[in-house]
């Protein structure tokens, strides 16, 4: 292996020549305490930046091993390290001259939830950063001196304060660790309490805009109902009181701007833990929960919804449906029964982005309009039975409609963001008219949820598959799109990635006429977690900019796949 004089020598040599005479720099070079790998170089300055890895071993960074002997801690600390090392990425580099991306430094910028990604990766025996960099040019000339000054100046400071367990704050270190650990905690309490949600006492639920996730500065502090507030002793920091959700049916209603979406929107994302200040560190979901919604216009490819909408005037298949164009009613019939193939126990759904003629029917339009004559069975009449045979329980906003009250289990008003447990009150203003009706229909919860993967749906094309990132909008395999814009817990662009890699590794090697799509998912996921993240890039040194998506939204981008193949 050359050493880091052999690059700066490289480098010199290479000054003031075409731009594709950096592509001699490509390889491994020995530094003084780390090995710096550049594994792609860009064709041109305009070009997406040169890919460049870092690693430590661990005899140097000095990481003690308890910080990441378990799963959750590993990835707490690799969250922690890749925020610093973007910090000091802006606070060590100066400008530096040259045209298009030159002198560009970029790692993974993390949202508010902690993800696993392969930005930086540490294990037993080293720590790897991988991150970006645009190599110096005027126009397409090499500007060697620019990127002397980068390699030699600005990446030994950003390393040394990343990447060294001596430089960092600690305490700062050993509390974001400490606050996973707390939160898988309650992931586990969850579980054994009969839980599906918990918020805690203090917890900032309004973000500071429509477009931004941070906390709304000065935001009304959440605090639970005395009926519903449960406490749980912490591995750290000590007693927390908060809102416990139960299993079951539970409603969130309340005035316009009351709280109510903002409510169920902390809860979807609760799904993920969160940093330190974000303000729902302690909003904690049952892990597989799904908001669902309707979604006009998604393909619907041979989902069994023939428990919400049969006996179609069309005579069209019920059990196998597919539309290149579902209504609102049909698409949020589909994403239910997705939601459920993925194993979610969990949906929530709101009422402002749902079908109205999926959720409810009055007693009114059913005298008007027999049932013989609606192929439509409304949610409101299935929830139940969904929760009493599959023991998947159902959080919905409600604004509306009174008639939800004689199913649910637990009624939350809010009321200018305070909750209120008012389920008495509900249900003595309940008529039963749902629940004699859910009786007469005697309705068994049977949806066939196997849908079987066939090979070949990816169009490999000339130059085999490519995959473009859209950002959390979806992404193109070749020239078609997946549209995942109303998948509404992508957090980052970085879990899109992953999920475009994951259809082309599973039509690639794991489509086989033979797995269900669950199951071929299961394989991925059962792989990733075997052999890290890295098992999806398939580039040289592997490339830094994926985060690990769940199940969920994995199965969601497939299911909108409009060439996917489904037996």
């Amino acid at each position: 292996m050359k050493n880091s004089e052999d690059l700066r020598k490289s480098i010199i040599k290479i000054d003031g020549r075409g731009y594709k005479a950096y592509k001699d720099l490509e390889g491994d070079w020995e530094f003084k305490d780390y090995i710096l790998h550049i594994d792609h170089v860009q064709g041109d300055p305009f070009a997406s930046p040169s890919r460049i890895r870092v690693s430590i071993k661990n005899k140097i960074n000095k990481f003690p091993i308890e910080l990441f002997n378990e799963n959750h801690k590993r990835i707490a600390l690799q969250d922690f390290l890749t925020r610093l090392f973007s910090l000091n990425i802006n606070k060590n580099c100066s400008r530096i001259m040259g045209s298009g991306k030159s002198g560009i430094i970029n790692i993974s910028r993390c949202p508010q939830e902690i993800l696993d990604r392969t930005a930086i990766i540490i294990d037993k025996d080293k720590i790897e950063a991988r991150f970006e960099v645009g190599f110096p040019a005027r126009g397409r000339t090499v500007l060697g001196k620019e990127l002397e000054k980068i390699i030699y100046d600005f990446l030994p400071k950003i390393v040394d304060l990343s990447l060294k367990y001596e430089n960092i704050n600690k305490e700062k270190l050993r509390k974001s660790i400490e606050l996973v650990q707390n939160q898988e905690f309650i992931r586990e309490e969850l579980n054994k309490r009969g839980l599906i949600a918990f918020i805690a006492n203090g917890s900032i639920l309004p973000r500071e805009s429509g477009i931004s996730n941070k906390p709304l500065k000065e935001g009304i502090k959440f605090i639970s109902p005395k009926s519903m507030e449960v406490e749980m002793d912490l591995p750290y920091g000590g007693i927390i009181k908060g809102m416990g959700i139960k299993k079951g049916i539970t409603l969130i209603v309340g005035g316009g701007y009351h709280g109510k979406s903002t409510l169920l929107n902390a809860l979807e994302l609760g799904v993920y833990n969160h940093i330190e200040g974000d303000g729902r560190e302690y909003v904690i979901a049952d892990r597989t929960a799904m908001k669902v919604r309707a979604e006009d216009g998604r393909c619907i490819v041979k989902d069994d919804i023939s428990l919400f909408i049969n006996n179609l005037p069309n005579g069209k298949d019920t059990k196998k449906f597919i539309s290149e164009n579902a209504s609102g009613s049909t698409s949020q019939a589909a994403n239910i029964v997705e939601a459920l193939e993925t194993g979610a126990k969990t949906l929530l759904i709101d009422e402002d982005t749902s079908a109205t003629n999926f959720m409810i029917r009055d007693d009114v339009m059913q005298s008007l309009v027999s049932k013989e004559k609606e192929p439509i069975t409304p949610f409101i009449e299935l929830v139940k039975g969904i929760y009493e045979e599959c023991d998947i329980s159902t959080i919905i906003v409600v604004g509306s409609s009174g008639d939800y009250f004689d199913i649910a289990d637990t009624v939350i008003q809010m009321d200018s963001y305070e909750a209120k447990d008012v389920t008495e009150r509900a249900k003595e203003l309940s008529k039963g008219i749902i629940l004699e009706r859910i009786k007469n229909n005697n309705t068994e919860i049977d949806i066939n949820l196997k849908r079987v993967l066939l090979k070949g749906s990816i169009d490999k094309g000339p130059k085999g598959v490519k995959i473009k990132v859209l950002g959390t909008d979806g992404f193109m395999i070749n020239k078609d799109e997946v549209n995942l814009r109303l998948v509404e817990q992508i957090v980052d662009r970085e879990q899109v990635a992953a999920i475009g890699n994951i259809l082309k590794l599973v039509d690639e090697k794991i489509a086989n006429n033979k797995y269900t799509l669950s199951e071929a998912v299961d394989i991925v996921l059962e792989n990733i977690n075997k052999d890290g993240l890295l098992y999806l890039s398939f580039a040289k040194g592997g490339i830094g900019s994926l985060a690990l998506p769940r199940k969920q939204e994995i199965m969601a981008a497939f299911s909108r796949f409009r060439k996917l193949k489904i037996n």
